[in-house]
């Protein structure tokens, strides 16, 4: 679980990095510029990455926990 766990790290080392590789307004993805492309991604992919998390998590297994 804990190896699962730094998979958490990777949208924030996302949003770091895109703009210095991806701060540019061509092409256009949906409209949008390439970096704001790549931030709504980031943040999409922080939510999926946030329910995988809690999902494999051994300790929201557990019986008699709050209702």
């Amino acid at each position: 679980m804990k190896s699962l766990q730094w998979l958490a790290a990777l949208p924030f080392l996302g949003m770091m990095a895109g703009p210095f590789f991806l701060n540019r307004v061509e092409p256009l993805v949906l409209g949008m510029p390439l970096l704001l492309a790549w931030l709504v991604g980031c943040t999409v992919a922080t939510s999926a990455i946030m329910a995988l998390i809690y999902l494999t998590d051994p300790a929201n297994r557990e019986p008699g926990g709050e209702p």
